[in-house]
């Protein structure tokens, strides 16, 4: 049986983390996603991950590169030049699907726009996602994933409390708008096939990452109540937090959300009478009294591997996870168990393991089907085999600047 997406072509002119990952997903459930990059606007991820420029064809083993770019072929095309350009949209005429993610202006400024491409092809679904959308004073602002959580508010609302805002411990906001790139596509495909016209989609990433943080809008908007950061703590909730447990640097978390869960957290820890403690005995008391709870459970948990305390606190109900270390995450049992692991092995990168797609879809389930593809590795399929290129044409366009085999390396330096 044949992948969800199988038959669908998509063209992916997106760079670094949210894009590339979005169209990621794509080719893991069947589309063929052609990653076109410049020979001297290449993809930047290709340069981040330390590798010495003395290790042979170094831009294509970076590790943040090859996990974003699984399930893709390349080609090199010059977008700058009208050549390169007058390519692309032969092979957008061929496509089903175009994601960018480049600033407001600089597909218009390409002579790529929406109206251009549809020209040469009306059924095409066309996806940007610049970081503060196509319209609006601010669309041709820069943004990536560094600065797009403290524009969406998300910022505001971290950290402990009486310090200093937190970021989040990575990018936040690129993932989540690769995670919405599916679902645009899928709706995009719906409408070109009730209405046999293309549509163009406007991704807004910093709307996207505002969508999460909506309890707090909502709270706003309706109660002038302005939340100030809380750490690990819950408005209402008590217990909520993190825990240390036995062993070194070890922690689990803890969250109590009733009064039945509060009883089997006492069960486990055998200490059934603070369920009657007048201290403890509602939601608001405990609320009231939360540090001399949590030094209770601390005392407890101290004594078990975070593992260990999450299997019996599970057990009696309580919702609990240990807070796992990298290597843990990769040897989980329940995460083996559900093959959420793959082997991948790249020509030049070597052999590693990678997640697995994560929509288990039981008769076409998502498959790492090919790594990650070399700077211009299919150069031949696109120009030969999709366009019809003759010999000499390809070999113009190299000449010209147009194509190349290898990225010019001083772009990125």
């Amino acid at each position: 049986m044949k992948a969800p997406l199988a038959g669908i072509r998509v063209v992916d002119l997106t760079m670094v983390w949210a894009g590339p990952f979005g169209t990621r997903l794509l080719g893991d459930y069947g589309a063929e996603v052609i990653k076109v990059e410049g020979p001297g606007q290449w993809d930047l991820l290709r340069g981040l991950g330390g590798i010495p420029r003395t290790v042979d064809r170094w831009y294509n083993r970076a590790a943040y590169f090859n996990h974003n770019n699984r399930n893709k072929y390349s080609a090199a095309i010059d977008l700058r030049q009208e050549a390169g350009r007058d390519l692309l949209l032969q092979l957008l005429a061929k496509s089903d699907v175009l994601v960018e993610n480049y600033r407001a202006n600089v597909m218009d400024n390409l002579g790529l726009s929406f109206e251009e491409v549809r020209a040469v092809n009306p059924r095409i679904v066309y996806v940007s996602m610049p970081g503060h959308g196509k319209t609006g004073p601010e669309a041709h602002y820069v943004t990536y994933g560094t600065n797009v959580e403290q524009l969406a508010g998300l910022v505001s609302v971290s950290g402990y409390e009486g310090g200093e805002p937190l970021k989040t411990g990575f990018s936040y906001g690129d993932p989540t708008a690769g995670l919405a790139v599916p679902a645009a596509v899928a709706l995009g495909l719906r409408q070109r096939n009730r209405t046999g016209e293309g549509v163009h989609i406007d991704l807004a990433q910093r709307e996207n990452l505002t969508g999460f943080v909506g309890e707090y809008l909502v709270d706003y908007s309706m109660n002038r109540e302005l939340r100030a950061p809380a750490g690990n703590t819950h408005p209402h909730f008590a217990p909520h937090g993190v825990y240390r447990s036995g062993g070194e640097d070890r922690w689990i978390t803890i969250a109590c959300e009733n009064d039945e869960q509060f009883g089997g957290l006492c069960r486990a820890m055998q200490r059934e009478e603070l369920a009657d403690d007048d201290r403890f005995a509602t939601m608001a008391a405990r609320k009231a009294n939360e540090r001399e709870l949590d030094a209770i459970i601390g005392e407890w948990t101290a004594t078990w591997g975070h593992y260990e305390a999450m299997h019996i606190l599970q057990r009696h109900g309580v919702p609990a996870g240990a807070v796992l270390t990298i290597p843990e995450v990769m040897s989980d049992p329940q995460l083996r168990a559900r093959g959420a692991w793959s082997e991948q092995v790249h020509p030049d990168a070597g052999a590693w393991e990678v997640e697995t797609p994560p929509w288990k879809l039981p008769r076409t389930p998502g498959h790492a089907r090919i790594p990650a593809p070399g700077f211009a590795e299919h150069n031949s399929y696109v120009f030969r085999d999709l366009l019809g290129l003759d010999e000499e044409a390809i070999a113009r366009l190299y000449a010209d600047g147009v194509t190349a085999d290898e990225p010019n390396v001083q772009s990125h330096t």
